[in-house]
Order: structure tokens, then C-alpha cells, then sequence
């Protein structure tokens, strides 16, 4: 079944694709939540209509991640928190991560952060994907709290 994606599906697609899911995951999930229509000939003559006329946007908006990825490459993130050794009293994740980012003045969402979950000081990376195009690598370091 193809279907054309409202918005972005995590595992499946962004915003605006035309992809190929089974018939019960299209008619029974995504259609009935709202995430996706049925990529009929002319929905899909619709969606090219709009693609050409947000082209010239999207490549401001793509010039702009692009510029945020390179603050964010500046930026020096630490972390802190309680520890025993080298071992958390609990965890860091990308929520934790998306806080630091925003006392440092680059407010992102957390849902756009992937880190996974981490429980001892040390180096880590997380992934932050500002636009279907710009993805990067964010080096932060967890320290334990004196």
C-alpha cells in the first residue's frame, strides 16, 4: 500500500514522503491516527505542486540547520551528576541532553536527540538530526558531581 506521510513517522519516513507500508499498518495505524494518506494519482500531482513551490524555502531553511550544526560543534558540554566512581546514581538521556543544550543557549527538542541510555562518567556522542539533511555527531562528557 502507498501512502503519502503527513508528518514524520520515526522508522519510517519524513514529512511529504511516498512510501510502501503493509495494508494493516497503513489502514489500521497510520490513516486512522492522521499520519498518512492513501497516495492516490492526484494526491500525489498535489504533493509534486507543493514540493516545487517549497523548494526555494527549503533551501533557506537547510542553510539555517547548517549554521545551528556549527554552533552546536562549538559548544562544550558537560554534565553532571551523582556518582559512585565511575558509576551514575541513575541515568543520562536525551532529555538530560537536551536540557544542557538548552542552558547553553541552543534550545533543540529532545525528540530530535538520539543518545541512548548512559550510566558511567566518561565521553560520549549523541546524534542530533536538525533537518532530514543535517545530522550530526554532539560530543558531550558526563562528570561526576563533587
Amino acid at each position: 500500500m502507498e501512502l503519502i506521510l503527513k508528518q514524520d513517522v520515526q522508522n519510517l519516513g519524513f514529512k511529504d514522503d511516498v512510501v510502501t507500508v503493509k495494508n494493516g499498518y497503513g489502514r489500521n495505524f497510520l490513516i486512522p491516527q492522521g499520519f498518512a494518506q492513501l497516495a492516490t494519482p492526484s494526491a500525489k500531482k498535489v504533493l509534486a505542486e507543493n514540493l516545487k513551490q517549497r523548494a526555494f524555502k527549503e533551501a533557506k531553511i537547510v542553510d539555517d540547520a547548517k549554521k545551528l550544526a556549527e554552533a552546536l560543534k562549538a559548544l562544550e558540554i558537560k554534565i553532571t551528576a551523582k556518582a559512585g566512581g565511575e558509576k551514575l546514581f541513575g541515568s543520562i538521556t536525551n532529555i538530560d541532553i537536551a536540557s544542557a543544550l538548552e542552558t547553553a543557549g541552543q534550545p533543540i527538542d529532545r525528540k530530535f536527540i538520539t543518545s541512548g541510555v548512559v550510566k558511567r562518567t566518561g565521553k560520549y556522542a549523541a546524534t542530533v538530526r536538525l533537518h532530514r539533511e543535517v545530522v550530526i555527531e554532539l560530543p558531550y562528557e558526563i562528570v561526576a558531581e563533587k
